[in-house]
């Protein structure tokens, strides 16, 4: 499996950005899509998560702001992130794990927003 990130950018405080999770390769083993994100000096942590069934898990820092979608039919999972805050600057990276316990992960893509 190959995930491909994409939508990362500069936006100001309160603004939006969609970030997009292309796979490909097979994914009829993945059972969970999700996002993390990574700040400078900080630990990789979750973002948002949906599983095969559509549950959707999400950080408390991120809850009613961000919105995790997955598209089956393009192979792709999508974050819509509102009303951003200067502290959801970070490296965001796209995952997916499969049944057997098998993580990949995608190349990150910068996210800065500004006050």
């Amino acid at each position: 499996v190959q995930l491909q990130a994409s939508g990362g950018g500069l936006v100001q405080a309160g603004g939006s950005l969609r970030l997009s999770c292309a796979a490909s390769g097979s994914d009829v083993d993945i059972v969970t899509r999700g996002w993390y994100r990574q700040a400078p000096g900080k630990q990789r942590e979750l973002v948002a998560l949906i599983t095969a069934s559509g549950t959707r898990t999400y950080a408390d820092s991120v809850k009613g702001r961000f919105t995790i979608s997955r598209d089956f039919a393009k192979n792709r999972v999508d974050l819509q992130m509102n009303i951003l805050k200067p502290e959801d600057t970070a490296i965001y990276y796209c995952n997916a794990e499969t049944w057997r316990g098998d993580s990949y992960w995608g190349q990150g893509t910068q996210v800065t927003v500004s006050s």
